[in-house]
């Protein structure tokens, strides 16, 4: 048998999609290995309120440890207890969320246990007893397969490119018993900021309105904001590279290859060519509606509805329609 541990980051002391796609993935793994999936939960005190569920994707075992220390995100502390945890448990594989904190910390365990670090996956499945991953190469371009010749096997894989799938496990919970010391860190964080607002993740939203450099100007941007009040509350702000490039949008929205990676119901597409990058990070989408008026513009292979025009006229009656179906529901 051969046990597989995902580490289920938590952020503001609850465990998010990208937690339980990780605990889902290694749950997958686990049973064609034979084995059984562990989860592991890091934070502040009270993160072990979240644990138990983590047994609703899979996760036999959640070890969770707690301590002051943890509460905000530090790769110097967190490290260590992960490595101790994957030796102490022989692991045969391990599974980070490729996020923000998972692209900082795989790569520090991945240096301590010196073994390779397989990151952003889009693929992973077990063939003749050896995990495959699928990655994007070349921005996206092409996809290589990739056997990992290590133990354990670490793989990060890409938020939303995977589903969270329910499965029935007992999700017994292990509280650590944790040796942390903040002084030997040489960082610390002294202030975390929210997004202005309060502004839905656009990774995490079920609606996503995103925005090109066809919108010509960041003072346009109103027009895709007052399309999003009209969806509600469900719904985020996207853009595309070009225009998070000019300094018209913030990063944290940016969607695409070296943006995030979403997968929501419904995707508006507006004033976007379609770029390889882009697509790289939207194409799973349920539902892509695209707002081009250029026909030949790629983002209309992909889209599942398509409007050929001029999004300046399109965008306002869009608004309007929207909002007076919601009024009259």
């Amino acid at each position: 048998m051969a046990d597989v541990l995902a580490f289920a980051e938590e952020r503001d002391g609850r465990v998010g999609a990208a937690g339980r796609e990780a605990v889902s993935v290694a749950a997958s793994l686990a049973e064609d290995l034979g084995g059984s999936a562990h989860a592991l939960v890091l934070g502040g005190p009270g993160v072990a309120g979240e644990a138990a569920a983590l047994g609703r994707f899979g996760a036999a075992v959640v070890a969770v440890g707690e301590h002051d220390a943890l509460t905000d995100y530090n790769g110097e502390g967190y490290a260590p207890l992960v490595v101790e945890t994957v030796r102490a448990g022989a692991y045969a594989a391990v599974v980070f969320p490729a996020t923000t904190l998972g692209k900082d910390l795989a790569p520090r365990v991945a240096a301590l246990l010196d073994v390779p670090l397989a990151a952003d996956v889009t693929g992973a499945e077990i063939e003749d007893g050896k995990v495959i991953v699928e990655r994007p190469v070349y921005s996206g371009k092409a996809f290589a397969r990739v056997e990992l010749d290590a133990s354990p096997v670490l793989v990060s894989i890409r938020p939303n490119a995977f589903h969270a799938t329910e499965r029935d496990a007992s999700g017994s919970v292990r509280n650590l018993a944790l040796e942390v010391d903040p002084s030997t860190w040489g960082s610390r964080v002294l202030e975390r900021r929210a997004a202005a607002g309060g502004a839905l993740d656009v990774a995490e939203a079920s609606v996503v309105v995103s925005g090109g450099r066809g919108m010509r100007d960041p003072s346009n941007w109103g027009l895709l904001e007052a399309l999003r009040e009209a969806i509600g509350p469900m719904a985020a702000l996207g853009a595309s590279r070009a225009v998070v490039d000019a300094g018209w949008r913030p990063h944290g929205e940016q969607v695409g290859q070296t943006g995030k990676t979403v997968a929501p119901n419904l995707y508006f597409a507006v004033g976007i060519s379609g770029a390889v990058q882009h697509l790289a990070g939207m194409r799973t989408a349920r539902t892509i509606v695209a707002i081009n008026k250029d026909p030949d513009a790629p983002i209309f292979n992909v889209a599942d509805y398509g409007v050929v025009g001029d999004l300046f006229e399109i965008l306002p009656r869009l608004s309007e329609e929207i909002a007076g179906l919601k009024s009259a529901g």
